[in-house]
């Protein structure tokens, strides 16, 4: 479906590229070491991070993908906002935030090398920047075909814009002009969508009207689940243990493209704040994504079922005219831009870091990682371009994505877990637990594409590849780490918790990070009761 753009719809958009371009502009003289460059040399307030850690998980899938599941799922839809996310930003604030910061390390991956040794640090960093260079390939190939079938942009061309720009931004100013950007991007986000949840939900007669247009079962987040007409085919229980205690976790406080951003606060405090202050957002989002996925399931059932991805579009077509309409482009070119940027600044960290740094070349100036960072950047954009391409050979986005998200992130948090939380995990337990749940979840994905394991959707097979992971990960390590000997003591000081250090603060309790999440975890329960 094509829309037509007015002259001040093109203004709209064209003066968006311009801003992101001198955000990057404007930082590049102030990018003299490598750690300004990958890490913005930790000076960051909490707000900006927290703002920032958010806007990196808006990408293109999540606006468009998340639509298209509030239209074919409903309000199950809300699990991957709230029991999929708020439980996990927490521990990460209140915990696992404090063993990244306080040792000083520059990624995750980081972590795993001081608290086991080079194998599971190598294996994990690797695993890494691959991920993140098919992620922003996914983000690159979505903004291609979504602006190809709305403004009719060639597939190529259309790579070539979008790469470009992210590009020219992150070489100049680095994780600083992403984080930025980033934030611009969020309210953009949120100023371009909002407003066509409100006026679809005027025109269908408010929340009532709404709900009256709609089955019951897609209208509830826990009631009836796995039940006849259940849309999703998942039973509560799994959705807590395979999302909420599983795959939540593993996304939210091991992936590097989002921890990235907490690490650039200016002290532990705004480190761990950051994802407590993404969390409101988070939890308030389905009334944007969830909710138009309703209103295009009731307003134009027949186009939406026949392709769930159409939901937006089809939205914005209805009830956006001249001026809103180049916003909301704007604010989806902003998703776009987003997640292509986080995955490109996360990458040339990662590869700079973890593996050129540690393992071949070592003792340079920090010119000469900077340097390398540059070019990392130059590089890891061409390759996602290049991966954008792969894609034309799958049928399903969600299917190409969802598997790199089981190879790559999900199996790995177990060994983050226990080492945070236990001092008996040998380096090889650690190691041969990564080795674990990465075959875990293939084995599981394997069954379900031969079909020897049968699920109702897609999506009900997700949450199972999550929990055989966790299983396989969990199994080994505690094996391994009974049948090897465990760690010296003085190896592990400030790496793993200790009840008996307690922190003294002198600001009031209020401000405290333990505070926030408080707050963070009395909403989740209220939206999960009140939309139960």
């Amino acid at each position: 479906m094509r829309l037509h753009l007015s002259p001040l719809d093109w203004a709209i958009i064209a003066s968006y590229f311009f801003v992101v371009l001198g955000v990057g502009y404007y930082l590049k003289d102030k990018m003299k070491t490598s750690s300004d460059f990958l890490l913005t040399n930790h000076s960051l307030s909490h707000w900006i991070t927290g703002i920032a850690f958010m806007s990196a998980n808006l990408g293109a899938l999540e606006v468009l993908g998340m639509t298209a599941n509030g239209a074919k799922y409903g309000m199950r839809t809300n699990h991957w906002y709230w029991t999929g996310a708020i439980p996990a930003m927490v521990l990460l604030g209140l915990f696992m935030m404090r063993y990244y910061y306080s040792n000083g390390v520059r990624s995750v991956p980081e972590y795993l090398r001081l608290r086991y040794d080079h194998r599971a640090h190598a294996l994990n960093a690797l695993s890494f920047a691959i991920v993140t260079i098919l992620m922003s390939g996914i983000n690159m190939f979505a903004f291609a075909v979504v602006f190809d079938s709305i403004l009719g942009w060639p597939f190529t061309v259309s790579i070539l814009v979008s790469s470009g720009v992210v590009l020219i931004y992150t070489f100049w100013g680095g994780l600083s002009s992403s984080i930025y950007n980033e934030v611009l991007q969020f309210f953009l986000i949120v100023g371009g969508f909002l407003p066509l949840s409100l006026i679809g939900l005027h025109e269908v007669g408010g929340w009532k009207g709404l709900v009256a247009r709609l089955p019951a079962q897609y209208l509830h987040t826990w009631k009836g689940m796995n039940k006849p007409g259940d849309p999703l085919g998942v039973s509560w229980w799994a959705m807590v243990i395979g999302m909420g205690l599983v795959a939540a976790p593993a996304y939210w406080c091991t992936d590097f493209l989002l921890v990235q951003r907490a690490l650039a606060a200016r002290n532990m405090d705004s480190a761990r704040k950051t994802p407590l202050v993404a969390a409101v957002p988070k939890m308030l989002f389905p009334s944007i994504v969830t909710l138009l996925g309703l209103i295009a399931l009731a307003v134009g059932p027949n186009l939406v079922k026949s392709d769930y991805n159409l939901a937006l579009p089809m939205l914005m077509g209805r009830y956006y005219r001249s001026g809103m309409l180049g916003l909301g482009l704007t604010a989806l070119l902003a998703s776009f831009m987003s997640g292509m940027a986080g995955n490109v600044t996360a990458f040339n960290t990662v590869f700079t870091y973890d593996l050129y740094q540690t393992y071949l070349v070592k003792n340079r100036p920090d010119s000469h990682y900077l340097r390398v960072a540059k070019q990392c950047t130059i590089w890891g954009t061409l390759l996602s371009a290049a991966s954008a391409y792969i894609l034309l050979g799958f049928n399903d986005l969600m299917d190409y994505m969802q598997l790199i998200a089981i190879l790559f992130i999900s199996p790995f948090f177990i060994v983050f877990f226990l080492g945070m939380f236990w001092r008996k995990p040998s380096a090889t337990a650690g190691f041969w637990g990564m080795v674990a749940g990465v075959s875990g979840a293939t084995l599981e994905y394997v069954l379900y594409r031969v079909h020897v394991l049968k699920f109702s959707s897609p999506m009900a097979s997700n949450v199972w590849t999550a929990v055989w992971g966790f299983a396989f990960g969990l199994s080994v390590t505690l094996v391994v780490t009974f049948l090897t000997k465990p760690p010296h003591e003085e190896q592990l000081k400030g790496l793993v918790y200790d009840s008996s250090r307690h922190e003294k603060r002198t600001e009031p309790w209020y401000t405290s990070p333990e505070f926030y999440a408080a707050v963070v975890l009395a909403g989740y329960i209220y939206l999960n009761i009140k939309f139960f």
